[in-house]
């Protein structure tokens, strides 16, 4: 008997026993589709060995599957086996009638000379022949298998993972490196303990106080020097929220806890640095690090004679690295960056990037920034302590770094707007040295990228889509990015049969008549070109992504809108991020700003060329800062928007977190912060405007829509107000969204909603 590749075995159990574990929890498979009316949407490579071949599991439709094997080294995709044989093979030896369409298997494992596969069918694993298609049962299977499921960790994302954590700050601990001594913090002050004798308590520091104590305590890579922060509290004001219907009834309860407001003091952190042996306390002369947000993160050199923290500034104007020499305490400046407006250093969470990118083998930095006007990436060298050259160069955007290769001295990125024929959104994947020279484009297809590299990196998988284009699949080679072979496109035909339409990507140009602006347009499904439909905006203008989708889908976007007559429309403005930085600079200390004469611009653009679109009767909605942009239409441009649903909105930027708000409005609170107010502008309203909010909203204090509707009736205007008891950040659950559409019905079409309190519910009379 031949051996079975013991890589493709242990996929085979691990895929079987992963979709029972996903089967049992109500979740799709890895290998199945998100809808059922799309087919060949994604791919799951299994690699041979060797790495130079894979196969895949292609579901279609009315249940039936085929097997997939590619030749990466060749270029050649075929059908994995004779479906046909086999299934005539395996009926006649497992007793039981199967069809090569419907196969009994979800898995197929191949034999080292891949002239076989072991299979599980009827209870048994079988070994099918693939030049007779003769099957025999085989037990050789004890022991051979993974008991994970590769979907779940692909090696792309586990290189990726091992990168990020490989420049992760070393955490602090008591404990030194070489487990000599143990650091600890008594009586607001450091000491230290030998844990060889069990010697006595040595104090370290005698500055220490109360409201000024010592802590954070980290030791050198070589355990002769601790740092340590004296920390000083900030103010720990709080926020209150009652929860009026706790479940199993009962007094409404109050739930409270810290939260720092824009201009509130917060926790300042002092370096201060202690030799163990001759006892010696150092302090730098270096600024405070002074955060609400988050602690320092220290990293020291390998000789650890060396420590250095990034830090930013109040206000994310200045943004440093400051390098401290332990043994006499001078320090000095990695990276120095001053900015007119701001620096984006807090809520990256959707760049998939570090601002400092420390490299393991020379302490120097692959440094994130926008001096330059456009998101790239330089190389600092740490010995001289400045840029010694830029990485990436061009007008376009980095958006995330997948892996820095030390060894070979690249940097495998992202990126988007370097393809100027496309979409400026998309996300391409690219490799280039450290020296800016060598750049590689690893995909090139016109949409947005995803990509799952082979084992050894050499080959990849590159899946591309965009809202109006269904996943198309490819595999290329990661040496010079060119495309091996088509591996896939998905098959969407029974989805268009459904009824599904794409959304339309339509471009206008910004309120400057250059810039382009991106949006997409739904339209109803019964759609008359002859009628005239109002217009609904879904915005979200937080300065902290793009939000219009890139990508394929196969839910109907906004289709509960669009059925009840309206159009509705998603656009990114001026504003927010992964363009310029000119582009994003508009948020600066104007939220109310919002990108709406961007957004305004963009929807006379396709009104002109759509006369359907009713611009006459035009509403918003959005939910967070989203409800903030909502309100703020029909507050600020009331002559273009006349009905407006926000919820959860951030209405006074100086009641909602520091940490957000500082780095978009500014620091210290100005008079631009009252400019900007839902609340202090109240009065402005025109048109309608239906207020909803969370009663537990964590995210932004629910009082900040009370006080907004407080405001409202002092200045005497009518708006419609929903609490949601024990509701969080969001619509309202489908209550909320019911009530959002009936608000829309009414003020936008002009018809009465269904008396839901007088007999059954039916539908909108608009449908």
């Amino acid at each position: 008997m031949r051996a079975i590749t013991q890589f493709n075995i242990c996929v085979l159990l691990g895929i079987l026993l992963g979709n029972l574990l996903i089967e049992a929890q109500g979740q799709p498979s890895g290998f199945g589709q998100a809808n059922t009316n799309v087919f060949k949407s994604r791919i799951t490579p299994r690699w041979f060995q060797n790495n130079t071949r894979f196969w895949y599991r292609n579901d279609l439709r009315a249940g039936t599957k085929e097997f997939i094997v590619v030749d990466a080294e060749r270029g050649v995709r075929t059908t994995a086996f004779d479906h046909e044989k086999l299934a005539v093979s395996l009926t006649k030896a497992a007793g039981a009638e199967y069809k090569a369409d419907r196969l009994p298997f979800d898995s197929i494992a191949f034999t080292d000379d891949a002239k076989a596969i072991v299979v599980k069918a009827g209870g048994a694993m079988w070994k099918c022949d693939l030049a007779t298609y003769e099957c025999a049962k085989t037990d050789d299977n004890a022991g051979r298998f993974l008991s994970d499921d590769p979907t779940e960790n692909p090696p792309s994302a586990r290189r990726r993972q091992q990168s990020q954590v490989a420049n992760e700050p070393r955490r602090f601990t008591d404990k030194s490196p070489d487990g000599q001594w143990s650091a600890f913090v008594k009586d607001q002050n450091l000491f230290v303990r030998s844990t060889k004798d069990g010697g006595g308590e040595t104090q370290l520091s005698r500055d220490g106080k109360e409201g000024f104590a010592y802590g954070r305590v980290e030791w050198s890579r070589n355990s002769k020097i601790i740092a340590a922060f004296r920390i000083e509290p900030g103010d720990r004001k709080e926020v209150h929220l009652v929860q009026s219907s706790p479940s199993g009834g009962g007094r409404a309860k109050l739930q409270s806890r810290p939260y720092a407001l824009p201009g509130d003091k917060l926790t300042t952190y002092e370096l201060n640095l202690f030799d163990v042996e001759t006892q010696k306390q150092i302090k730098p002369e270096i600024d405070r690090f002074e955060h609400g947000w988050e602690t320092p993160r220290l990293r020291w050199s390998h000789d650890g004679r060396r420590v250095a923290h990034p830090q930013v500034d109040r206000g994310h104007q200045r943004f440093r690295v400051t390098e401290v020499n332990v043994e006499t305490g001078e320090a000095r400046l990695l990276i120095d960056e001053i900015s007119e407006t701001f620096i984006w250093t807090a809520h990256t969470e959707s760049l998939g990037l570090r601002r400092v990118n420390w490299l393991d083998k020379t302490d120097d930095i692959i440094y994130v920034s926008e001096r330059d006007g456009w998101r790239r990436l330089y190389l600092v060298d740490a010995k001289q302590g400045k840029i010694a050259n830029q990485i990436s160069k061009g007008d376009w955007v980095v958006r995330g770094i997948d892996r820095i290769d030390e060894e070979n001295r690249q940097v495998w990125f992202q990126a988007s707007g370097k393809n100027k024929d496309q979409d400026p959104y998309f996300i391409h994947y690219y490799r280039v040295n450290f020296d800016g020279t060598g750049l590689v484009a690893l995909t090139e297809g016109n949409g947005n990228h995803t990509i799952q590299f082979s084992p050894d990196r050499r080959y990849i998988i590159d899946t591309f889509s965009r809202v109006d284009k269904a996943p198309v699949h490819e595999l290329r080679r990661a040496s010079d990015g060119q495309r091996v072979c088509g591996l896939e496109e998905a098959d969407i035909a029974d989805l268009r049969a459904a009824g599904w339409e794409a959304p339309e990507v339509f471009v206008a140009k910004a309120r400057d008549g250059q810039t382009d602006i991106w949006g997409i347009i739904t339209r109803p499904r019964n759609f008359d070109p002859q009628k005239k439909y109002p217009v609904i905006e879904d915005i979200y203008a937080g300065p902290q992504s793009s939000f219009v989708p890139k990508s394929f889908s196969a839910a109907s976007r906004y289709q509960s809108l669009n059925d009840l007559g309206f159009i509705v429309v998603k656009v990114d403005g001026m504003g927010t991020a992964n363009r310029s930085k000119a582009f994003h600079d508009v948020c600066w200390k104007n939220l109310k700003d919002a990108g709406f004469p961007d957004r305004i611009r963009w929807m006379k653009a396709a009104a002109a060329k759509y006369p359907y679109m009713d611009l006459t009767r035009v509403g918003v909605y959005g939910n967070s800062a989203g409800g903030q942009n909502a309100a703020g239409a029909v507050l600020f441009h009331p002559e273009f928007y006349k009905v407006a649903v926000a919820s959860c909105g951030c209405h006074d930027n100086r009641m909602d977190k520091a940490s957000w708000n500082e780095q978009w409005m500014g620091y210290p609170v100005g008079p631009q912060y009252s400019e900007c107010s839902n609340i202090d502008n109240a009065h402005r309203l025109r048109g309608k405007l239906f207020l909803i909010v969370g009663e537990m909203d964590t995210n932004v204090p629910p009082e900040s829509t009370l006080r907004f509707a407080d405001a409202l009736i002092k200045a005497g205007k009518d708006f419609d107000l929903l609490v949601i008891p024990g509701g969080g950040h969001g619509m309202g659950g489908t209550y909320g969204q019911r009530r959002m559409q009936d608000f829309f019905v009414r003020h936008l079409l002009g018809k009465e909603p269904p008396n839901r309190n007088g007999g059954s519910a039916s539908a909108h009379q608009s449908q």
